[in-house]
């Protein structure tokens, strides 16, 4: 991975953590007030009491055996623990490397963990990672600057090569800024990565899930298990042009998990319109998932400001009570 604007100097984890630290961190302290309790608030708690139910508690903390027993309604109170364990749920599957040649899904998947990681840290939390690129790469939980160093070079390593179609194509370069086309479902099971976080939470934590969630069907029951016993925290990184086609003619369209291609008018109304209507089916269908499990997707894109974009998660959850 190279430095964003396409020069040949390599990224490397000091680098990144520098520029964050600098572009993203320090603002995103100023917007905080450097409490970042607002992003993670309830992620490592301890039960200490019960007390009957009032309008505006959280509806998850209802202790239903204590209500069933009392016939009125008792919710579990908690504290937060000084410190708390994160995971950080990566993936690193063929379609992230979609986006700008300077800011694709994988680059922009980094600068969140690191960040996250980063300002976790600051606290004496201890930070863990679980990379998932079709095998499960774990970083254990630790703490400090060598720790996010360890995360973030981890994850600028190249990313799996994208399969060579039948066709011998390796990818069709979409007008000036694209190197792949947007991949549709494919190979990734993201459940792999979910269920693997079931083992390595063996207490409450707080697990922040980075992904595309371009998958296989079926991750949504490991989601549903996940949120019953820790504070998730879902990201679902995308660019523009996976739902809206540059008009460029006729192109060929490879998806970049399995590498079958068709050849498509992006200049078709008709065609652009379907793919719009898909997206758009695509994305509520995966917020329909996440709330049946109890937990929101919030959305990064590769154009986001990222001090924007985590902010907004942060204002979100905190509107919510989370």
């Amino acid at each position: 991975m190279t430095e964003p604007g396409g020069t040949a100097s390599p990224l490397t984890a000091e680098r990144l953590l520098r520029r964050l630290e600098w572009r993203v961190i320090r603002r995103l302290d100023g917007r905080l007030q450097g409490d970042y309790r607002t992003l993670f608030r309830g992620s490592g708690v301890d039960f200490t009491d019960l007390r009957e139910y009032a309008p505006g508690d959280d509806l998850r903390h209802i202790d239903w055996n204590v209500t069933a027993r009392m016939d009125t309604p008792y919710v579990r109170e908690y504290i937060e623990d000084r410190e708390v364990t994160c995971w950080l749920l990566l993936d690193r599957t063929a379609s992230m490397g979609f986006g700008p040649v300077d800011r694709q899904k994988s680059l922009v998947l980094a600068e969140v963990a690191t960040t996250l990681a980063h300002v976790l840290s600051r606290g004496g939390n201890r930070i863990g990672a679980a990379l998932f690129d079709g095998t499960i790469e774990t970083i254990p939980p630790g703490q400090g600057r060598n720790q996010v160093l360890r995360i973030a070079q981890a994850l600028l390593r190249p990313p799996p090569a994208a399969p060579v179609s039948r066709t011998g194509r390796t990818g069709r370069r979409w007008g000036r800024s694209h190197t792949e086309e947007p991949a549709t479902p494919g190979t990734t099971d993201l459940s792999v990565l979910l269920r693997a976080a079931l083992g390595l939470a063996r207490r409450r934590s707080l697990l922040v899930i980075v992904s595309d969630f371009i998958t296989q069907p079926g991750w949504e029951k490991h989601l549903s298990l996940l949120a019953r016993g820790h504070d998730v925290v879902a990201i679902q990184v995308v660019d523009p042009r996976e739902s809206e086609l540059p008009a460029v003619g006729m192109v060929y369209v490879e998806d970049s998990e399995t590498g079958e291609q068709i050849f498509v008018d992006t200049d078709d109304p008709v065609f652009r319109e379907r793919l719009g209507v898909l997206a758009a089916e695509r994305q509520e269908s995966l917020q329909a998932a996440a709330r049946k499990a109890g937990t929101l997707i919030h959305t990064v894109a590769t154009d986001d400001d990222l001090v924007r974009a985590l902010a907004r998660i942060s204002a979100l959850r905190r509107s919510q009570g989370r």
